[in-house]
């Protein structure tokens, strides 16, 4: 699956530095250019070390890791849920993506004006925030209506004019629309109304290079706001991802330990956005390439072969899965099945993270 993350935040928080920095590793794809209107769009490779020993293994040069992509939306202002600053455009791309990046301010330069004046993380998250809830709040108010109009002949849209109406109540009072949908049924009938503060947010909470990697007084307010309500935070410094984006691949773990940090501030972005859209990976290897497969936590065999081509799905037969730490262990697929530990599963069986498999299909 194709996971899109719409990167978001008001002007001169450094989000357009943090995306050049990404567009700088980027995978081959087509970029847009930017302007007031249309998003920098950027495709890049999902980290994942146990590709390489796979393609070791299986004797082929040719790795496909997962990708993520990466949408530059340009800086929304307050009003945007009014069109201010082209605000409609900007949210309608938002709409377009599965989780938010929101690149949250949290360092002085005098040398960089900040849009309201001062530095002031709450406030800035406030002021995105409340653009997404007065958008949905506007949308839902619009679709009750027509809903309960059908609701009188069709009894099945009932369950949605209640939940309209809880959310209409809840958006009013400006709460976020993934903090009103509680239940697995509230969360998938809320699917069809499309809401922008329905989806997850990670806070990239941007940081001068000498606030890595614990942050300052400004991050501490992120955290304690993504604590309470329901997202992710981490602490990067776009001017650092865009210095590591200029290092060689073989310098920059170098520089990275001097900083204090483990793995860049992208990769750690990639890794927080598949724990937040609950996903991860499973991989086809064989001498022609390694292919890293991205699907949700849960995904049965049939919905995981699906990853692949639709024809998988429809005509699944069996799942052949050897764990990734069997294949690494014993060296081969042949001698990882020689020692049993080669699995044929069935329909029912539920992909595990790394799993090697070959689906058996017919159409």
């Amino acid at each position: 699956m194709a996971l899109r993350c719409g990167i978001v935040g008001l002007p001169n928080v450094g989000k357009s530095t943090l995306f050049n920095a990404i567009t700088a590793k980027q995978a081959e794809a087509e970029n847009y250019p930017f302007c007031t209107i249309d998003p920098n769009v950027g495709m890049v490779l999902v980290p994942d070390k146990r590709l390489q020993q796979l393609s070791e293994i299986a004797k082929t040069s040719t790795i496909i890791p997962a990708t993520i992509e990466l949408v530059d939306i340009a800086g929304l202002v307050r009003g945007a849920s009014k069109g201010e600053g082209l605000g409609n455009q900007f949210l309608s791309h938002i709409r377009e993506v599965d989780a938010i990046v929101h690149v949250v301010r949290c360092f002085e330069d005098s040398n960089v004006i900040h849009v309201h004046g001062k530095v002031d993380p709450a406030d800035d998250i406030a002021t995105i925030e409340t653009e997404l809830i007065l958008a949905d709040l506007e949308s839902m108010e619009k679709r009750l209506d027509k809903l309960k109009k059908n609701a009188k002949k069709e009894k099945e849209l009932l369950p949605a004019v209640d939940l309209a109406e809880k959310l209409i109540d809840g958006l009013g009072n400006g709460t976020p629309a993934r903090l009103l949908l509680e239940t697995d049924e509230e969360k998938l009938l809320g699917k069809q109304f499309f809401l922008l503060s329905a989806k997850p947010v990670l806070y990239a909470a941007n940081v001068s290079d000498s606030d890595l990697p614990e942050g300052n007084s400004f991050t501490a307010e992120v955290a304690e706001i993504a604590g309470k309500e329901d997202a992710k935070m981490l602490i990067i410094s776009a001017k650092t991802e865009a210095e590591i984006a200029e290092l060689p691949e073989e310098d920059r773990p170098e520089f990275l330990e001097s900083l204090g940090l483990e793995m860049s501030g992208l990769d750690r972005i990639i890794q927080t956005a598949y724990d937040l859209l609950g996903l991860h990976t499973y991989f086809t290897a064989g001498e022609k390439e390694v292919h890293a497969w991205t699907i949700r936590k849960g995904a049965a065999a049939p919905e995981a072969a699906g990853a692949i081509h639709t024809d998988f799905e429809k005509g699944f037969i069996r799942a052949e899965v050897i764990a990734y730490n069997d294949m690494i262990s014993y060296g081969s697929e042949q001698k990882a099945k020689d020692a049993g530990k080669m699995r044929s599963e069935g329909k029912e069986y539920v992909v595990k993270d790394g799993d090697v498999i070959v689906f058996r299909f017919n159409v």
